[in-house]
């Protein structure tokens, strides 16, 4: 959890401008802002100009040796995907993965990951409109259809389109800590973290709910140490637990339970950065049975144990 600073991104030919934007946007130099120094280079096939999906053409100076030298290496996404890669490429990826770089690919960008056979017995995700296509042509990988991103240590695959900002905060939030993660998010204005498992699209894209959601979720957030209920919140706006869980989920892409869950986990993690209090003071302010229980959920959604969590990350806040 040391943190990564230089990103590599592999530019294919017929890119996608928003791929591209997306990570430019995240891993911009925002070190006049107290974080960290992020350096991006891009690199393709061979230096040269490569053409993207909007008709811009754009020069890339670096080759695919550039891999050799990122902490992170981004797969980008580009509409050749459905050809098969060429060897150089696919030896440039699993060189960086053996030397150590967290590997990453974006939506579309998981055909060349799964190529290359570090995905085979891990799970992973692509843009849900090529889920069956990607399970059929790469058998061995575990595809999560419905998932924002997938998470298997230095391999991470995220879905399409805007899912990109989701797989990117997770990388930074994972490896940098929760404060620089939200200070990225809040300066573009995006949610800070959205749960990998969470559904790529909602049943409602502009549900007709009104505005029933926002007080219920703003008394939540307030009330965080006390145990809540999804009846609890269905009777704050006089629904059935059933149907107020079911518009809940249409809405957000998330049932009541998980979303809950998402928020006590981002609480325990901003207290941990920006505090001093005890494991077992935290787990009552966010509502854990105990300090055991804290614990337990932590580790398990995670993967780090509180106190490694705080070591690693709370000298890094402000």
């Amino acid at each position: 959890m040391a943190g990564f600073r230089s990103i590599t991104a592999y530019v294919p030919q017929e890119s996608n401008s928003l791929g591209l934007g997306l990570a430019a946007e995240i891993f911009a130099d925002r070190s006049h802002r107290g974080l960290p120094a992020f350096e991006l280079t891009w690199c393709t096939d061979r230096p040269g100009t490569v053409r993207t999906d909007t008709g811009l053409r754009l020069h890339i100076e670096h080759g695919l040796d550039r891999l050799a030298r990122g902490d992170l290496v981004l797969l980008l996404p580009g509409d050749s995907f459905h050809a098969e890669p060429g060897p150089e490429v696919l030896a440039a990826v699993r060189h960086a993965y053996d030397r150590g770089a967290i590997v990453a690919s974006q939506c579309v960008g998981s055909y060349l990951l799964a190529a290359t056979g570090l995905l085979d017995g891990r799970r992973a995700t692509t843009h849900w409109r090529f889920a069956e296509d990607f399970a059929r042509r790469f058998p061995r990988v575990n595809v999560m259809p419905e998932s924002l991103y997938a998470d298997e240590g230095r391999i991470i695959t995220g879905a399409g389109a805007v899912a990109g900002i989701d797989l990117y905060l997770h990388i930074v939030r994972r490896e940098h800590g929760s404060a620089v993660a939200n200070a990225i998010a809040r300066e573009i204005v995006v949610a800070p973290h959205r749960d990998g498992g969470q559904a790529q699209f909602i049943v409602t894209p502009v549900p007709d709910t009104g505005d029933f959601l926002a007080p219920v979720m703003t008394w939540a957030l307030s009330n965080l140490d006390r145990p809540i209920t999804v009846g609890d919140l269905a009777a704050r706006t006089h629904m059935s637990p059933r149907t107020f869980a079911r518009r809940f989920k249409d809405a957000t892409g998330s049932t009541p339970h998980s979303w809950l869950l998402h928020q006590r986990l981002a609480q325990v993690e901003e207290l941990l950065e920006s505090t001093d209090l005890s494991i077992e003071e935290i787990a009552r302010r966010v509502g854990y049975a105990s300090a055991t229980v804290l614990r337990e959920q932590f580790q398990k959604r995670r993967g780090v144990a509180p106190r490694a969590y705080r070591r690693a990350f709370s000298a890094r806040t402000g």
